[in-house]
């Protein structure tokens, strides 16, 4: 493990929109609050939907990722508190938008992130989560230079594993030159519709090639899920009961169970 103060860092990633990384950024890291863990958010997606999905408004962040990027202000001055008990968040502001052309010529432009990391010197963390924007991009690469881990969140739909080839040899090129110690998590299954036998036969095929880097628990599509951005709560503050917050939970206990062995 890379830092001190901070416990596993995993980067949640696919560069496809739409397939469930902030929906599952919140939730597992509200989950995993509930169960006393004392977690840490990192919005990385200039999008900001990790942030407002917490009930932050992006318009009143003073400091966040894209400050610490650029090297402006450390972690800790960066980190707000959540309504959630034990769930802290590293905020993205609009500005995060032009991060990627600011470093493009910045020596070291991959390792922002990891430095920040190591220069942090505040409470530590059980858990801390990068919610990585959908894109392939400089920084998706700073998520995964300064990760331990990466959780792939996958759609059951067609193209599901067309994209997850991509991202895998972009893991291989990172180990190769950015970070040898970045460790596939798992593939977590989002969207998934037991109904659909389309859903279900991408959910074999995913299981049958990954094996045991598939989580057990799959996360079903679930109107509670979509409705609890928009109350600026993670499903479970929504409603406990749904299936979307009792899945998150599940992967929670199953992601600790993992670590465990």
């Amino acid at each position: 493990m890379k830092h001190q103060q901070f416990g596993p860092v995993t980067a949640v990633a696919n560069q496809k929109g739409g397939v469930g990384k902030t929906t599952t950024s919140i939730n597992l890291a509200a989950s995993l609050a509930a169960l006393d863990q004392r977690v840490l958010l990192i919005d990385l997606d200039p999008q900001g939907n990790s942030t407002s999905g917490l009930g932050i408004d992006q318009a009143n962040v003073e400091t966040g990722t894209y400050d610490v990027l650029m090297s402006e202000s450390g972690v800790s001055d960066a980190i707000v508190t959540t309504d959630c008990e034990n769930l802290f968040l590293l905020p993205a502001t609009m500005d995060l938008a032009g991060a990627e052309v600011e470093l493009v010529n910045e020596p070291g432009r991959e390792q922002r992130m990891k430095n920040a990391f190591a220069a942090y010197a505040g409470e530590p963390f059980d858990h801390v989560f990068i919610d990585c924007p959908p894109a392939l991009s400089l920084l998706t690469v700073n998520a995964l230079t300064a990760s331990d881990y990466i959780m792939v969140t996958l759609q059951t739909e067609f193209y599901a594993m067309e994209g997850l080839t991509q991202l895998m040899d972009t893991i291989r090129r990172i180990r190769r030159g950015l970070n040898p110690e970045l460790n596939m998590e798992g593939i977590l299954l989002t969207m998934v519709d037991r109904r659909n036998n389309l859903s279900c036969q991408v959910e074999q095929d995913v299981r049958a090639y990954f094996g045991s880097q598939v989580y057990e628990n799959a996360i079903p599509r679930n109107v509670r899920l979509s409705e609890a951005p928009s109350f600026g709560v993670p499903a479970m503050y929504h409603d406990l009961k749904s299936k979307g917050a009792q899945a998150y939970l599940a992967v929670a206990q199953e992601l600790m169970q993992r670590r465990a062995l």
